[in-house]
């Protein structure tokens, strides 16, 4: 029962972060139709500000500063380099190519800058742990799912009440009714990428909190593991990002904390089963989750 309980929190802890990484994701593919390849690197760019500015201006000014300019880093991508190649799902294929290009770029630099060394950000959290009856818990995968589901209800009230929110949703729909409307879809697109640079530069601090030994330069490929999630829930659905987040961190922590059990299908199962669960997934439900089926006319 212990194991059970300590997997639940575990993969709740980290569904909560993937839900961080993987709401990027899919508030880019609304605004801009781009699948953001380079989003692990802006994940590791957040996370290594972080951990340098930290020891300076204290781990809330160093979080809000990295988060700050990751945003702006982002934005600058999208506006200086992507919307060059116009609009269209043809320039979306293309500006989903030139994000793998920035992430090669950023992720040299950075690995460059990290070398093997495993940076500390200076969170409040430290080692400290709390018991929840039979189950000891690090206070850092608590606080995850807290702040993970602050920070989105915040996300999602923006989506029903701002108005950028409402222009976001609106170019979603139709990009060329909406610009008829007077929505400015340069901006639209941009902010969006912003939000996400700023989620992503969240989601490092609590993946490299205790119990991982701090940040390294690997740390960017959770994004690896967020994909399928936001794969999962449908590219275009906010809601659907948390569900499918929330089924890949249990899936993963159920998968980690009953290795033993599932040895028979093979050494380090755990791996590869969230991208086991997504092709399950598809297979039943191409369109995800919470995916609208497309229209044809024919």
């Amino acid at each position: 029962m212990n194991a059970f309980l300590t997997s639940l929190l575990n993969g709740l802890s980290l569904g909560a972060v993937h839900a961080l990484v993987a709401l990027g994701f899919v508030v880019i593919f609304k605004a801009s139709g781009v699948l953001n390849f380079s989003h692990g690197s802006l994940l590791l760019l957040g996370g290594y500000l972080t951990a340098v500015w930290h020891t300076h201006l204290g781990f809330a000014a160093a979080l809000a500063a990295a988060a700050a300019v990751t945003a702006a880093v982002a934005g600058a991508v999208d506006r200086l380099l992507l919307q060059r190649g116009g609009a269209g799902p043809h320039a979306a294929h293309a500006q989903t190519i030139v994000t793998i290009g920035v992430d090669v770029l950023l992720l040299t630099d950075l690995s460059r800058r990290i070398g093997g060394d495993l940076l500390p950000l200076g969170d409040p959290w430290a080692d400290s742990v709390t018991r929840i009856g039979p189950v000891t818990v690090a206070d850092s995968r608590l606080a995850a799912i807290v702040v993970s589901c602050l920070v989105i209800g915040a996300v999602f009230a923006a989506f029903r009440y701002s108005a950028w929110g409402l222009s976001l949703r609106a170019a979603a729909e139709d990009a060329e009714a909406a610009a008829l409307m007077g929505i400015r879809l340069s901006r639209v697109r941009t902010g969006a990428w912003c939000l996400a640079g700023a989620l992503a530069a969240s989601a490092a601090v609590f993946l490299a909190a205790f119990p991982a030994p701090g940040l390294e330069r690997t740390t960017g490929q959770v994004a690896l593991a967020a994909f399928p999630a936001a794969i999962l829930g449908g590219l275009a659905s906010p809601a659907g990002a948390l569900a499918g987040s929330l089924l890949i961190g249990l899936t993963e922590a159920f998968a980690a904390g009953y290795q033993s059990e599932l040895r028979v299908l093979g050494d380090g199962f755990g791996d590869v089963a969230p991208y086991a669960v997504m092709v399950v997934v598809l297979i039943v439900r191409p369109e995800g989750l919470f995916g609208a089926k497309g229209a044809a006319r024919v």
